[in-house]
């Protein structure tokens, strides 16, 4: 999929209409107030472009997990105040998403001015994308806008079942998201790099399967990589491994170098008698980790290849820490990506980061989002997205 297979925001007839906006608020709060805006902010764009035609925006959200009841912990009231400030106009709240406290809210509501309505999640029709809670929403406009780009990978009844009541488009996040990762996956400039990381095969066998029919380079870091070194016939100690998906990494290494591509893993690593933090650790001189030390980060070496193979590529798509960057013994590896990918982007090299533990990286290095092309803001919708899954909220906006 593409940025023209589907219908965007700007397609559509706008002026003083009634829009009801999938956003995604899920939010951390603390102390009862939006402790991170980013993903507010992140929709700025389209909701200011909506009040410039002189639209009344419904805002629908969740918050959470509260399993289809209410939850007041997970209310989206203090979201509210944080909308009013960032977007600069009044903001009604609703205490429910339909019924009677809903119709109050957007009745009171003017043209150029906002309503969020409370936590979808509160009934389990959203989740259950009932056609029936889908209408009662739809009511509340004339156009729908999806702009959540971390809930389209689920059928529910705000990202798919609402749009057999409205037409439908793109906000500017959703667009900018398939942009890049379309972009990526079907016209990159190249080489195309993929740095693959994270802790098991079996999350990531789908992502790299369909990499492999796209990229020039794969790297390949984290937990997962000594399932591959073990595959390989290495020693790896008693690193992670996963039995049962050792001859699916014999697959993947077969078919990269059936296709061509150049795929890279560890040359050596960080090691320790425990996973634990500040506790003595080694470095091999090798592939080979010895018995009784298990790898928690790539090495000195793995660091410069991955440095110097990924500074000949335009494109590169980064998903998963190569290292337990959480622990500050093993996070020089992750922090080394994110250094490289942020030094690259600055030369025109076009670099996407999907995933919540790769930005959480880039948090920890101190290394803002814009130092990168694209931060992805859907972690579970990217990686789906980059498997070649259909994703059914952007399935819905497609151009008839």
């Amino acid at each position: 999929m593409n940025l023209n297979d589907i219908v965007k925001i700007q397609d559509m007839d706008l002026n003083n209409k009634n829009v009801i906006v999938r956003v995604d608020y899920n939010v951390p709060l603390k102390d009862g107030k939006v402790d991170n805006p980013k993903r507010i902010i992140a929709t700025e764009k389209t909701i200011k472009y909506l009040l410039g035609k002189g639209c009344r925006i419904v805002l629908i959200s969740h918050l959470g997990r509260p399993k289809g009841k209410v939850s007041p912990e997970f209310s989206l009231s203090p979201v509210a105040v944080e909308v009013e400030k960032i977007m600069g106009v009044k903001v009604h709240f609703a205490k429910d998403c339909i019924g009677p406290e809903a119709d109050k809210a957007v009745d009171l509501a003017k043209k150029g001015e906002i309503v969020l309505l409370e936590n979808l999640r509160f009934h389990p029709e959203e989740e259950a994308n009932d056609k029936n809670f889908a209408q009662k929403l739809a009511k509340y406009g004339e156009i729908f806008i999806q702009d959540a780009f971390g809930t389209v990978h689920r059928a529910h009844a705000s990202t798919s079942a609402i749009t057999q009541f409205l037409p439908s488009a793109a906000g500017f996040l959703i667009q900018k998201e398939v942009e890049f990762l379309g972009g990526a996956l079907n016209d990159p400039k190249r080489p195309f790099a993929a740095v693959i990381g994270g802790a098991k095969v079996s999350d990531k066998i789908m992502v790299l399967n369909n990499l492999l029919d796209k990229v020039n380079v794969l790297v390949i870091g984290g937990g997962m990589a000594y399932t591959f070194l073990y595959a390989l016939g290495r020693h790896i100690g008693t690193s992670l491994l996963e039995d049962d998906k050792i001859e699916e990494a014999k697959a993947v290494v077969a078919k990269a170098l059936a296709k061509g591509v150049k795929l890279l893993l560890p040359l050596d690593h960080i090691c320790a008698k425990e996973f634990a933090d500040n506790i003595p650790a080694i470095t091999t001189d090798g592939q080979d980790i010895p018995e009784g030390y298990m790898g928690l980060d790539i090495g000195p070496e793995t660091i410069k290849l991955f440095e110097r193979e990924l500074s000949k590529c335009k494109t590169i798509f980064w998903n998963g820490p190569v290292g337990v960057f959480e622990m500050t013994s093993y996070s020089k590896g992750s922090f080394a990506i994110a250094e490289v990918l942020a030094k690259l982007t600055k030369e025109g090299v076009i670099t996407i980061i999907g995933g919540g533990d790769s930005l959480n990286v880039l948090k920890k290095a101190k290394i803002s989002n814009g130092s990168v092309s694209h931060a992805s803001t859907g972690g579970g919708a990217s990686m789906e997205f980059v498997e070649g899954k259909e994703l059914p909220g952007l399935t819905a906006l497609l151009k008839k």
